[in-house]
């Protein structure tokens, strides 16, 4: 059972400097490999399209066809990574890159994860890439876990309507600046968090709150308000 554990998706913990436990939802190897494929289609697509328009420059045209290919293959992962936190397939499957602590992927650990793909393949077919991501209890393959990176799914949209933050409500102790900074810094990420987990932090804050539930995420939400000035 142990041994099959990484081949489901599962969830990596991390502390943010605020304090703040967030529980990031690890991607396992087969959705990762439905990701690759797509990629793998864009980029022969891609070639596919101007290989006509470039054949009849000759010389120039297998240049520019060599330097497309290798934007293709090389930066095209590595610029949308940092960019955008994903590339197409990565989208279509609901992916994302993270640094190992849910930060944004950096430049030096987007080009560390992917150069390290040409060991990942071998001998064939991902093969040193799906031991890693069996042996690893997040997925990771071995140029994930050099570039200290991770792939995420990303949290779905609630479905229910998003809790108000234009309310504003004193907070009914005095709170020390570490709790403040703790306050604001769910108001500013809970958006971003489905319904549930929104609930769920809020419930460990009900001390503060005097409510549990989405009452709680509410007056949450209206604290921060007033520990920023917007009244």
């Amino acid at each position: 059972m142990t041994a099959a554990r990484p081949m489901l998706d599962t969830y990596r913990e991390v502390i943010t400097p605020e304090g703040v436990p967030l529980q990031l939802p690890a991607a396992g190897p087969v959705p990762r490999a439905l990701a690759w494929l797509i990629d793998l289609i864009i980029r022969f697509g891609a070639l596919a399209l101007m290989s006509p328009l470039l054949i009849p420059l000759g010389g120039l045209g297998k240049g520019l066809y060599l330097g497309l290919m290798f934007l293709m293959f090389w930066a095209y992962p590595i610029v949308l990574e940092v960019c955008w936190g994903r590339t197409l397939g990565k989208r279509a499957l609901g992916l994302r890159v993270v640094a190992r602590d849910g930060a944004p992927l950096g430049w030096l650990q987007a080009i560390v994860r992917n150069l390290l793909r040409t060991v990942d393949m071998l001998p064939f077919g991902y093969a040193v890439g799906l031991v890693s991501c069996l042996c690893d209890a997040h997925g990771r393959r071995l140029g994930d876990l050099v570039a200290g990176s991770l792939v995420i799914h990303t949290p779905p949209r609630a479905a229910t309507a998003p809790a108000r933050i234009d309310t504003v409500l004193a907070p009914p102790l005095a709170l020390q600046p570490n709790e403040q900074i703790a306050l604001i810094a769910f108001a500013e990420r809970a958006p971003a968090l489905s319904s549930a987990r929104q609930q769920e932090l809020a419930d460990i804050a009900s001390g503060l709150s005097q409510d549990r539930g989405q009452t709680g995420v509410l007056r949450l939400y209206a604290m921060a308000n007033w520990l920023l000035g917007r009244r």
